[in-house]
């Protein structure tokens, strides 16, 4: 059996590899009924995920964007996005990642996210720290966000708005950015380029591996509202920060982000 360190950066070069073969302009691709893209690339790196945990930890459960193997009674849940941003990278644009958490009982205890067109490895284990391509990383100093980078996801299936959001951090002076991969993003906050990213969805996947990997890096996620919460279900949205600009985005999000009604 391989240790997960070893298991979860393989999978990541081995996913990697694939996106750099397949990516293209003009791109097949299907489209889902939330209106999002989905390629050969996102269903031929799912099955290897689910094929890999089910050989080498069989009693793992497995919890990914384009299928999931559940059930199994185990603390330990490995959560997967094969492709996080499907829509730049179905579109000729390069700025996705491949993205792999670990939980225990809901909780990230190893994360991993490799950006394969720049060649960009990050790892973190619970208490040891992130990594960019074996070289440890921090998260910015920053304390305010006039005139620093914040990631922010706008979708109209998204679960909570996010334009009243946008309106109030561009009135700060923030630089908004949205590019349609938050794993990306996260590793932009992680790496200290960005302050933050802010996730107003549901879908555990795009930030199970960054609650490790930026925590690891000196700073904070939790959910939009500041909760603690599990990434092996649903979750609340996400916010993620360097920690010293938190408490300052979570009361704008209080005031301005609402859940969308279905």
């Amino acid at each position: 059996m391989k240790n997960y360190k070893t298991f979860s950066i393989d999978l990541a070069r081995r996913a990697g590899k694939i996106m750099r073969e397949n990516f293209a302009l003009g791109m097949k691709k299907e489209w889902k009924g939330d209106g999002t893209p989905l390629t050969v690339t996102d269903t031929t790196i799912n099955q290897i995920v689910i094929d890999a945990v089910r050989k080498e930890f069989p009693q793992h459960n497995i919890l990914a964007e384009e299928g999931s193997d559940m059930g199994r009674d185990s603390e330990y849940t490995w959560v997967c996005d094969p492709v996080d941003g499907t829509i730049p990278f179905s579109h000729g644009v390069p700025t996705s990642t491949f993205s792999l958490a670990l939980t225990k009982n809901g909780e990230a205890i190893l994360g991993v996210a490799y950006d394969p067109f720049m060649n960009r490895m990050y790892f973190a284990e619970k208490g040891k720290g992130a990594f960019l391509n074996n070289e440890k990383i921090k998260v910015s100093q920053a304390d305010n966000f006039a005139s620093k980078i914040i990631g922010l996801g706008v979708w109209r299936n998204s679960t909570f708005t996010s334009l009243p959001l946008m309106g109030e951090l561009e009135d700060r002076r923030a630089m908004v950015v949205s590019y349609l991969s938050m794993v990306y993003t996260g590793c932009m906050v992680a790496s200290g380029e960005f302050v933050a990213t802010i996730y107003v969805y549901k879908f555990p996947w795009d930030a199970a591996a960054l609650k490790i990997l930026v925590e690891e890096a000196g700073g904070k996620v939790t959910s939009l509202f500041g909760e603690e919460q599990r990434y092996d279900q649903d979750i609340n949205g996400v916010l993620v920060t360097n920690g010293k600009v938190h408490n300052e985005l979570l009361q704008l999000i209080k005031k301005s982000v609402t859940k969308r009604e279905n």
